[in-house]
């Protein structure tokens, strides 16, 4: 089930929403927890178990971590807790890959076991080892209810694709929520906007993003058009995805941290990594990068660092090999960044900052969305006229002429703009009472009116 279908819309979100209502406080938690495992199983059946196993599990490691609290045994309580977290995550989203790997370097024939991917397996997995290495550095109060921290870990609104939510973020929510028309106000429109995004935008520029890769022989043009359209779809259906969930979370009283902050209006490769996927970048930072050192250690031991986080950033997003070198590829542009092309990009023309990262970035979507080093370069060669295509053709004209509306409205989108002037008149009353709602309700109409019309098409995080 998704947020952007016409179950979770008109069946789930509405139950869910009344039972809330009518549950008395002390149940409001035991509710959202069986809403979220009833969720999770519509889509995942039999590994809403293995979820329910690592709340438990982590859970009673939680207390042995916290009583002995500077001791070795709350090392051991840790380890094992970030150990058999990993080690399901391993087994269930890698073990297949390194068969693989296996047999092609060894020539071997293991047979793979053909697991499927649990869904939304690396952001739970991640919230449940902020909770434990927060517990153990006293960074969060230990949570002796196993109701309280597995509404924590499962709650639907993130369950599937993040933010990446901490507990230590969340902890007064959980136990002390406050509820008001305002904030479920704000939820419903932060949810809209949300949906706006995945439906008119992502579902949309996806289709040139198809057509230019399974065109025999597309012109340059539209190569670029392609890549430029997937470089909106991720943004838009990511994005989209995360204002959804920080919307359903304000109408239940939870307060997410944001995700996204317009990334592509970024002016170097570092500021990129400040605005997108922030939760997940944040994670790595404060639980890997800096634990290993960080900047504080010799040159070569901080190369090494930032090289190898990066590396599992991008691992994180997949089990194959374009993904750990797209998290290489940008964790080499922040060191050389860092080193030098930082401080030459602080004294050029904002302009060439943003045309410097929006080109960096385009190529490493590139090698994101493309599965084979084959097909990476073979598109990349396209992209740069060397495999012998036109460079504009009467398709390729035909299609941005088609979507030029789409991607000027896609574009203008990824910046601040639409936010800046509802800020700047939001004040005034014909905004508020009449402008803002029938934008809203029109918003929400339309995107059911596509959905109904439309095929499945759930959202490209949910792989990850």
């Amino acid at each position: 089930m998704v947020f952007s279908s016409l179950e979770f819309l008109f069946r789930f979100l509405p139950s869910v929403l009344l039972l809330y209502v009518l549950t008395p406080r002390k149940l409001k938690n035991s509710l959202l927890l069986i809403a979220s495992l009833f969720f999770y199983a519509w889509g995942e059946p039999i590994y809403v178990f293995l979820m329910i196993f690592s709340c438990l599990i982590n859970y009673a490691l939680a207390f042995p971590i916290d009583k002995y609290r500077g001791t070795p045994k709350s090392k051991i309580a840790l380890a094992a807790s970030i150990v058999i977290s990993l080690s399901l995550l391993g087994f269930f989203k890698y073990a297949d890959f390194l068969v693989v790997t296996v047999n092609n370097i060894l020539g071997t024939g293991i047979e793979p076991l053909y697991l499927p991917l649990p869904i939304g397996i690396s952001f739970y997995t991640f919230q449940i080892l902020s909770y434990t290495i927060d517990v153990y550095r006293n960074n969060a109060p230990l949570q002796k209810s196993p109701i309280t921290l597995s509404t924590y870990i499962t709650l639907f609104p993130q369950l599937i694709a993040g933010p990446i939510v901490r507990y230590n973020t969340i902890a007064e929510d959980l136990t002390g929520r406050k509820h008001s028309l305002a904030m479920f106000t704000e939820g419903i429109h932060r949810f809209v906007i949300g949906l706006g995004k995945k439906v008119f935008i992502a579902n949309n520029v996806a289709l040139i993003w198809e057509l230019s890769k399974t065109t025999v022989d597309p012109s340059i043009l539209l190569s670029w058009l392609g890549i430029l359209a997937f470089s909106f779809q991720i943004y838009f259906d990511f994005s989209g995805y995360s204002d959804m969930a920080i919307g359903l979370g304000r109408m239940f009283g939870f307060h997410y941290q944001e995700n996204f902050n317009f990334p592509y209006i970024s002016k170097s490769i570092t500021e990129f990594w400040r605005r997108w996927h922030m939760s997940l970048s944040q994670w790595f930072r404060d639980y890997l990068y800096i634990p290993l050192g960080g900047n504080r250690v010799s040159m070569p031991r901080w190369i090494f660092n930032i090289l190898v986080v990066w590396s599992l950033t991008g691992f994180w997003h997949g089990a194959s090999w374009n993904f750990m070198f797209w998290g290489f590829y940008f964790g080499v542009l922040l060191l050389v960044e860092r080193l030098f092309l930082g401080k030459i990009l602080e004294r050029l023309p904002a302009a060439v900052g943003h045309l410097y990262t929006l080109l960096i970035v385009v190529i490493s979507w590139v090698i994101f969305e493309l599965g084979t080093p084959a097909e990476i370069l073979h598109y990349l060669g396209n992209m740069i006229g060397v495999n012998g295509i036109d460079v504009v053709n009467f398709e390729s004209v035909y299609i941005l002429r088609s979507n030029l509306v789409l991607l000027l409205i896609s574009g203008i989108g990824a910046t601040p703009l639409f936010k800046n002037v509802y800020e700047r008149y939001s004040n005034t009353i014909i905004v508020r009472a009449i402008i803002m709602p029938v934008f809203y309700l029109a918003m929400l109409t339309i995107s059911i009116a596509y959905l109904v019309d439309s095929s499945f098409n759930p959202f490209l995080y949910f792989r990850f």
